[in-house]
């Protein structure tokens, strides 16, 4: 496995700036993220490492450094009941595909999207009208791609229902069930799984095929304030996000099952803590104590 990092808690920092931080920290690879450049309307949304429609201006960082790109980011909610919202953001992940290609990058990580105020039934038309043409241009430029487990429901404006589909194991079946091509899978984090109560081990074995990326972020779940407001709160009113190793998944475990299984792609930390978020310094020392820990249980590249 290759360790990594996803670029989204360095928007201040060029794409050649993060690539060097990442060389002399010892990371293997950088998750790169392709927003259209303007203001994000979310935290760590919004940041442009790689402009997808002027990449001659990001070829010379990627020359100049060892590391590797492990794909390519962009997480809009394309299921969006903003048609033109949603068509903007299929269209720039188009865009993105193309990138990736052109680039010779496997993998593009997204969301599936959700209209948050409809059931998922009522939803699955949107899924059907939007879907099967994305997947069918990954394919036709040889990019697969990975879809990102977290139900996007933490704000009061994501209430009640997220804006991303992909959140469990049964609606992960029932999307591939529907699209069932080799380039639609999971850019798997295990933290989601956590604070929803549910086995994040188990969906290593039986989704092994569909596992196309990996996001390496912790949760820590208050059970004393769980008790006190439910699952049906809001869920920060209960968790946290955290750093590896600071929260309640079992890494050690984790990434023995991960290997077991024959993955042996990237694997990439995902900071979210807000603990770590002061300042520029502050982030990066997040992602130096990630590399230390998570490196105990991997190797590095030889």
């Amino acid at each position: 496995m290759q360790l990594g990092f996803v670029s989204a808690i360095l928007p201040d920092l060029t794409l050649e700036e993060v690539l060097a931080f990442a060389g002399v920290t010892g990371y293997d690879c950088v998750e790169v993220m392709c927003w259209p450049k303007g203001v994000a309307d979310r935290r760590y949304a919004g940041v442009t490492h790689i402009d997808v429609n002027s990449l001659a201006d990001s070829a010379s960082a990627l020359a100049s450094t060892g590391v590797a790109i492990s794909g390519l980011g962009y997480y809009p909610n394309l299921l969006t009941p903003d048609d033109e919202e949603s068509k903007t953001g299929a269209s720039h992940l188009k865009q993105v595909m193309r990138a990736a290609q052109t680039l010779k990058l496997p993998v593009v990580s997204t969301f599936v999207g959700r209209d948050w105020t409809r059931s998922v039934d009522d939803n699955w038309p949107r899924f059907r009208a939007v879907w099967p043409d994305l997947i069918k241009f990954a394919e036709d430029h040889g990019v697969r791609i990975a879809i990102e487990n977290c139900p996007m429901l933490f704000t009061r404006d994501e209430w009640p229902g997220g804006k991303n589909l992909g959140s469990s194991p049964a609606l992960w079946r029932r999307m591939f069930d529907e699209i069932p091509s080799p380039n639609f899978g999971l850019n798997y984090d295990p933290s989601h799984l956590v604070w929803q109560q549910m086995d994040y081990i188990k969906p290593l074995r039986d989704f092994k095929s569909r596992i196309f990326r990996v996001h390496l972020k912790d949760a820590r779940v208050d059970r004393d304030r769980l008790d006190e407001v439910g699952i049906l709160a809001h869920p920060l009113d209960y968790h946290s996000p955290k750093l590896p190793g600071l929260g309640d998944v079992n890494w050690g475990r984790f990434l023995s099952v991960l290997g077991d299984t024959g993955y042996d792609g990237p694997i990439c930390v995902e900071v979210e803590d807000r603990a770590y978020e002061a300042n520029l310094d502050a982030r990066k020392r997040a992602l130096v104590q990630s590399h230390n820990y998570i490196r105990q249980f991997i190797t590095g590249e030889d």
